[in-house]
């Protein structure tokens, strides 16, 4: 069975993910630190785990538990990488698949906007999600449960030891 996982405490798209689960039947996991209440629908599928407050404690909890047929919903690209790393897939909020094309691309930049940040040349943020936004997000999300009922994502993580 397909699960997607949430990664909760800074989601946007949470009901979408609700309205796709509750057409197709897949089980949903809203992981967040418990800071702040978020109350999900009262449908079948849908588990509330709340990790111990702490940096990365969402992401490493995710990280542990996803699986080869599962979706992480994530703004947050490193623990993108680590679920593609598990075999899984992984979308961002504007329905941008995470995949091994792409990921390290979007950690260089990750990594080129933060120094920019420390040395003052930083933005403003990200630009609130717009209606197109979500409506892509839930075509994207549409097409990964199908995709994962199918057969695992393709695992980019390193390769194992072979003695």
């Amino acid at each position: 069975m397909t699960d997607i996982y949430i990664d909760a405490d800074a989601c946007p798209v949470r009901e979408e993910v609700y309205r796709v689960a509750a057409r197709t039947g897949a089980g949903v996991l809203v992981v967040h630190n418990g800071s702040r209440p978020i109350r999900p629908p009262g449908q079948p599928g849908v588990r509330v785990v709340i990790v111990p407050d702490g940096p990365d404690a969402a992401d490493d909890w995710i990280a542990e538990h996803i699986t080869a047929d599962d979706i992480c919903v994530t703004g947050d690209i490193p623990l993108a990488k680590r679920c593609l790393d598990r075999g899984a897939r992984a979308l961002d909020h504007k329905g941008q698949a995470w995949t091994g094309d792409n990921i390290g691309n979007a950690l260089a930049g990750r990594e080129i906007a933060r120094h920019m940040r420390e040395t003052g040349m930083g933005g403003g943020g990200h630009a609130p999600l717009a209606r197109a936004d979500r409506s892509r997000f839930l075509v994207a999300l549409d097409v990964a449960v199908t995709a994962a009922r199918r057969g695992p994502a393709v695992k980019i993580g390193p390769a194992p030891d072979h003695q």
